[in-house]
C-alpha cells in the first residue's frame, strides 16, 4: 500500500471513529440526564473535553501557537465559547430533557440547513428555488418525526410530544450553523481554538451554575456521563474529525459519512435507551437526509 492510500486509509479511519461516537450521544445525554441537571452535566462535558484539547496541545507541540493570542484573538474566542458548547449543549440538553432522544436527535440533524438559510443574510449568499425545496423537504421530516402519526392526515393535527423541546431542538441548530459561520473567519489552528473556545465555556457554565442551580449532590452515573460526553461526543472525536478532514484527499471523501450518524443513533437509542423506534421516525429521517443530500448537490 502506498502512502497516499495509507493516508486515504487513515482519513476513512479517523472519520468512522468520529462517526461511531457520535452515533452514542444521543443516548449519553438522554441517560445522563436521568440522573442530573442540565447545567451539571454540561459543566463535566465542557471540563473534560477542554482538559482533552489542552493535553493534546501539549502532547502534539501546539501549546506555543497560545504565545501568538492576541487580546482580540482571546474576545473572538470567548464569544465562540458563548455560541458552542456553553448556548449550543444548554439548549440542545434541554431540549433532550423534553424528547424522547428518537425525536430530538434526527431534528438537531437539519442544522446545515439552518446553515444555508443563515448564510443568506450573515454571508451574503443567494439560494435558487431548488434548494428551498430540498429544505422544505428536510423540513417535513421533521414535522413527521416531531408529530409522530400514525397515518398521513394526523400530521395536520399537530400534535407534539413537546412543542418547546422541538423548538428548542431547532433552536441548537441556529446556534450551531451560527458558531460554523463566524468559525469560517477564524484562521487560527482548529484544535488550538477549540481549546480556549471550551475554556472560556467552562467558565461561563461554572457562573451559570453558581447563579441559576441549586446546591446539591451530582449522582456519580451523571458525572461519568458528563465524562463521556465531554470525550466521546466532543473532544476526542472533534479531534478526530479534524485529522479526518485533514487527512482526506478531499472533505468530501469523509463528510459524507456523517450521513450514517443519526441512523445508527437510532440502533443505539434502541438498545441501549429502550426507545421503540416509531415508524414515522425513520420515515421523517429520510426525508431529512434527503433534503440535505439533495441541497450538497445542488452546491456541488
Amino acid at each position: 500500500m502506498g502512502s497516499e492510500e495509507r493516508q486515504h486509509s487513515m482519513a476513512y479511519a479517523y472519520a468512522g471513529v468520529a462517526v461511531l461516537f457520535w452515533a452514542t450521544s444521543a443516548s449519553a445525554f438522554k441517560l445522563s440526564l436521568r440522573h442530573v441537571g442540565v447545567l451539571p452535566l454540561l459543566l463535566s462535558a465542557s471540563v473534560t473535553s477542554t482538559a482533552i484539547f489542552f493535553f493534546y496541545l501539549a502532547a502534539s507541540g501546539k501549546w506555543r501557537l497560545l504565545r501568538a493570542f492576541t487580546k482580540r484573538d482571546y474576545l473572538w474566542s470567548a464569544g465562540l465559547g458563548l455560541l458552542n458548547p456553553f448556548l449550543y449543549y444548554l439548549i440542545l440538553f434541554k431540549a433532550y430533557s423534553l424528547l424522547p432522544a428518537q425525536e430530538a436527535q434526527p431534528i438537531n440533524f437539519v442544522w446545515p440547513l439552518t446553515l444555508v438559510l443563515l448564510s443568506i443574510p450573515l454571508l451574503g449568499q443567494h439560494i435558487r428555488f431548488a434548494s428551498i425545496l430540498a429544505i422544505l423537504l428536510s423540513f417535513s421530516g421533521v414535522v413527521v418525526i416531531a408529530t409522530h402519526p400514525s397515518r398521513p392526515a394526523d400530521i395536520l393535527d399537530f400534535r407534539f410530544s413537546s412543542g418547546t423541546g422541538v423548538l428548542l431542538a431547532l433552536g441548537s441548530t441556529v446556534i450551531w450553523a451560527l458558531f460554523w459561520i463566524y468559525n469560517t473567519r477564524d484562521r487560527r489552528d482548529a484544535a488550538v481554538r477549540l481549546a480556549v473556545n471550551f475554556l472560556f465555556a467552562s467558565a461561563y457554565i461554572l457562573v451559570a451554575m453558581l447563579v441559576f442551580s441549586r446546591t446539591q449532590m451530582v449522582h456519580w452515573k451523571g458525572l461519568l456521563g458528563g465524562v463521556y460526553i465531554g470525550a466521546f461526543e466532543m473532544g476526542v472525536t472533534f479531534l478526530c474529525w479534524l485529522k479526518a478532514l485533514k487527512t482526506a484527499k478531499t472533505t468530501a471523501h469523509v463528510v459524507n459519512l456523517i450521513y450514517l450518524v443519526p441512523f445508527l443513533s437510532l440502533i443505539v437509542i434502541r438498545l441501549v435507551v429502550g426507545e421503540d423506534i416509531l415508524p414515522s421516525t425513520i420515515v421523517g429521517l429520510v426525508l431529512i437526509v434527503a433534503g440535505i443530500v439533495l441541497q450538497k448537490v445542488l452546491d456541488a
